[in-house]
């Protein structure tokens, strides 16, 4: 258990922070300036790696993939040097929170999966290869890259909980919960058997 007793003006500021960078529209920045245009008029309009993906423009999902993995993890590890680890996690969920809803999109952000990885990725590498893991081994046998993600934040509180670390398995539900509230969607796909596969030609597989 962490010590949440460092006050709420460094919790104001570790949320408040962490949102800030978390909103951060890489998808978006990284197209406008690779002259490819707005990204929310291509393919599902979320500024996602995977839809940045549609462009065709591989670099360009991987430098957004990066950018959005790296804003939480960098917002977990700037709260943590402010006020432990209690600020961290508090820091993470407005960074995954931030990715969502960004005040400069209008709200309209992204699904929250690279967020997701970088908060982990954070807080505890262990679990953040764990996820990584699980989502490798889901789309290698599915070709799914949404019921991947899906997957693979449902078994990151259980990770954490293994590790001794409840704080953190509480957390990570209600994001997991969240996440799959932003993939339903594809979930109703999933179900109806009309979510596409990564393998196809149009590559329409929803995920960050």
């Amino acid at each position: 258990m962490f010590d949440w007793s460092i006050g709420w003006p460094a919790f104001a500021v570790a949320l408040v922070g962490g949102y800030i960078l978390g909103s951060i529209p890489f998808g978006l920045i990284i197209t406008r300036l690779a002259g490819v245009g707005d990204i929310r008029a291509i393919g599902s309009g979320n500024i996602g790696a995977t839809n940045v993906l549609r462009t065709g423009r591989k670099s360009l999902a991987a430098g957004t993939l990066a950018g959005d993995m790296l804003k939480g993890t960098v917002a977990v590890i700037l709260a943590r040097e402010l006020g432990g680890e209690a600020a961290a996690i508090v820091a993470g969920i407005g960074a995954f929170l931030g990715h969502l809803f960004p005040v400069w999109l209008g709200f309209k952000g992204g699904k929250g999966v690279a967020t997701f990885l970088g908060i982990t990725l954070g807080l505890a590498w262990p679990a953040a290869i764990s996820f990584a893991a699980i989502w490798l081994i889901v789309f290698w046998l599915t070709r799914y890259s949404s019921l991947s993600a899906l997957i693979a934040s449902a078994a990151t509180p259980l990770v954490f909980w293994a590790m001794g670390l409840p704080d953190n398995a509480v957390v990570f539900a209600m994001l997991a919960a969240i996440l799959w509230w932003k993939h339903s969607a594809n979930i109703s796909r999933l179900l109806n058997g009309t979510e596409s596969k990564f393998s196809s030609k149009k590559k329409e597989a929803a995920g960050t």
